[in-house]
């Protein structure tokens, strides 16, 4: 009865040290760094190890291919659309899939009437062509029998514009700051 009881603990402890014997197998053997070889400024060695292919990340981790994101805020048309849309309540916001969907608005004129508008995004660039606006109007009665249709309106074109012009500011802006703190990394 002994022995069974013995087994099990053994087994455990072999696991383990194995499991404990292959991380440290993993690290690799310690290198000592000559400290005039090294910049003390941190995102200088950030940047040579990425540009050395060293570090951890997800995208390496799960051999996933090449979709590159960019992150929303760095994005002028998405930062842009969101600010100029700023006033409605918003539904549907999916960076991914490149689309802003927002809530169905009334501005309190006409009661039996709402607009919902939807931006898609079809490049990251700023141009006219890389947005597609669709407004929906929904028009309901007495009896709350409602009807919801596509239209094509000014409205469409006036925000186009708007969202063009603000994500060309933001994308000065960004331009201007980039190159300000290219500066304050050679000195």
């Amino acid at each position: 009865m002994r022995i069974l009881n013995y087994i099990p603990q053994k087994i455990v402890l072999l696991l383990t040290s194995l499991i404990i014997f292959s991380f440290l197998q993993s690290c690799g053997i310690y290198k000592p760094v000559d400290a005039r070889k090294v910049s003390p400024n941190s995102k200088e060695r950030v940047k040579k190890n990425l540009e050395e292919g060293k570090g951890i990340s997800l995208k390496k981790m799960m051999g996933s291919g090449s979709t590159n994101y960019q992150f929303a805020s760095s994005n002028p048309m998405w930062r842009a659309t969101l600010e100029i849309l700023d006033f409605l309540p918003l539904a549907n916001v999916d960076y991914s899939g490149g689309i802003i969907t927002t809530d169905w608005y009334n501005e309190g004129t006409s009661l039996d009437e709402s607009i919902k508008i939807t931006v898609r995004f079809l490049t990251n660039e700023i141009r006219s062509d890389g947005l597609k606006i669709i407004v929906h109007k929904k028009r309901c009665n007495v009896d709350q029998n409602c009807n919801v249709t596509k239209i094509s309106s000014a409205l469409e074109q006036e925000l186009q514009v708007a969202i063009l012009k603000k994500a060309i500011l933001f994308e000065k802006e960004y331009n201007k700051n980039k190159k300000k703190f290219k500066r304050s990394d050679i000195k």
